[in-house]
């Protein structure tokens, strides 16, 4: 209707005021690549323009933690891994999560096969690449059921704080690394290794996956009618964003690196990134399966002594975005 409106103005030759839009900022977990790209294609396709909103990405980095931004007003959304999330919310940040894009997890250890590493049990004595700022939480979860302590020894691992990128690998620092199936893992790759002198263990396969890149906000903010209307507009934009990009996963490539300020990212790269994660989002229209979520923290309940969170959340997750913005 608002273009139907502007079109038979300008046809008129009647000059319109400009139609204030709503403004969010959405915070990263990482650096501008596909693993963001539904939000990028919304954005330059105009679903968010439609919705009158001006969106605004804030991308990531290693010095970058989503909850601290949100936490200091720097966002109205962030995007978040659920171990992080609910580790967040347990400690006093009431972050609640509005929309789960993600449906599958990406994350897996790649280890070199000459290692002799053949399944956890073989995780004593080694030393393992860890991501950190939130990030650390599935590993920590998986080595507490195996009954395997992350203090190093002959009968414990050795846990490497790992930076975002794979040197620790290639260099022997360690014998295994975290890696995500559509990142990471294609690095090691293009890097010379020929797949058959690794051996992966993704968490899917060995029952520890916890949910990724979800939509999280305050759950104060959720409380000012306008503020949630435009989290449902927000939604609904971003879905079809989503969608898209699954469907044109080429195209959406291109459109990620045509935002790419950095100029870091590849083509070659970026698309087989799209193509690994359209995998992810593949089954989700947006709403958090409620069975994921209890998949997700049984997981991080399961952690002996030292779990990652003590209690069940309560209110950590809403269908009421998504309800209003799919229906």
């Amino acid at each position: 209707m608002k273009r139907m409106i502007l079109a038979a103005a300008a046809a008129m030759g009647v000059a319109t005021p400009a139609l204030a839009q709503d403004e969010v900022r959405l915070q990263l977990q990482w650096v501008t690549q596909a693993q963001f790209a539904g939000y990028y294609v919304a954005l330059d396709q105009g679903f968010y323009d439609e919705e009158g909103l001006d969106v605004t990405i804030l991308a990531g980095g290693p010095d970058i933690a989503p909850p601290q931004v949100l936490a200091g007003g720097g966002a109205d959304v962030m995007l978040n891994w659920m171990p992080s999330a609910l580790a967040a919310r347990e400690n006093g940040l009431p972050v609640v999560n509005i929309a789960q894009p993600f449906k599958s997890s990406g994350l897996m250890l790649t280890c070199w096969k000459d290692t002799g590493i053949t399944g956890p049990q073989d995780f004593r004595g080694r030393t393992i690449g860890v991501w950190f700022f939130g990030n650390e939480y599935p590993f920590l979860s998986w080595m507490s059921q195996e009954g395997i302590p992350t203090e190093g020894g002959e009968d414990g691992v050795t846990v490497l704080k790992q930076g975002f990128n794979v040197d620790p690998l290639l260099q022997r620092q360690a014998d295994c690394i975290s890696t995500m199936t559509y990142n990471e893992y294609n690095q090691v790759l293009e890097a010379g290794v020929s797949p058959d002198e690794l051996i992966t263990f993704k968490y899917e396969d060995m029952g520890v996956a916890t949910l990724e890149d979800g939509m999280y906000v305050l759950e104060s903010n959720l409380e000012d009618p306008a503020f949630a209307d435009k989290m449902v507009r927000f939604v609904r934009a971003s879905m079809m964003g989503w969608k898209w990009a699954e469907e044109n996963p080429l195209e959406a490539a291109m459109i990620v690196l045509d935002y790419d300020e950095t100029g870091a990212q590849t083509e070659g790269h970026q698309i087989a990134m799209m193509e690994e994660i359209a995998k992810l989002t593949a089954g989700s229209n947006g709403a958090l399966d409620p069975a994921d979520f209890q998949r997700t923290v049984d997981t991080l309940l399961a952690g002996g002594s030292d779990p990652v969170i003590t209690a069940v959340p309560e209110g950590a997750w809403t269908h009421a975005i998504t309800d209003a913005a799919l229906n």
